[in-house]
């Protein structure tokens, strides 16, 4: 019985820490010709969802549509991405497998009045334009 109460407040631990992590995560840029929209949504499942839109009035298509899906686990304060081959289709084309990002928040110890926005900086991919890319938590 004793096993069963630690494995259990284990498991709620794991989950609770896990908890800070999920959520949606947004790149929003509004410009003149371009706009573009990045949404990543973590999922408490183990699961996410990213969507893509640009649109350029001097691009070739003027509009894309871009979206991913798969499965993501968290060791310590690095996201790890990966996506199977039943989760990439004609729908979901991009392949965030072996994508890595780091997770940023502001230390609960951190007392000073300087602002650090919640966000994921994605430090791995093959996609090259994920490489680099910051989102921060809605």
């Amino acid at each position: 019985m004793k096993y069963l109460i630690s494995f259990f407040m284990l498991l709620s631990s794991v989950i609770i820490s896990a908890q800070d992590v999920v959520g949606k995560y947004q790149l929003k840029i509004d410009a003149t010709n371009v706009e573009l929209s990045r949404t990543l949504t973590l999922n408490a499942d183990g699961t996410f969802e990213f969507y893509n839109y640009e649109r350029h009035d001097i691009g070739i298509p003027p509009e894309k549509h871009l979206y991913a899906k798969g499965t993501w686990t968290s060791d310590k304060n690095v996201i790890i991405f990966s996506a199977e081959s039943s989760d990439i289709d004609d729908t979901h084309v991009l392949n965030f497998n072996t994508t890595r990002a780091r997770y940023k928040e502001k230390s609960l110890r951190d007392k000073s009045d300087r602002v650090v926005e919640t966000s994921l900086i994605f430090y791995q991919s093959e996609i090259f334009w994920v490489k680099g890319m910051k989102l921060l938590k809605q």
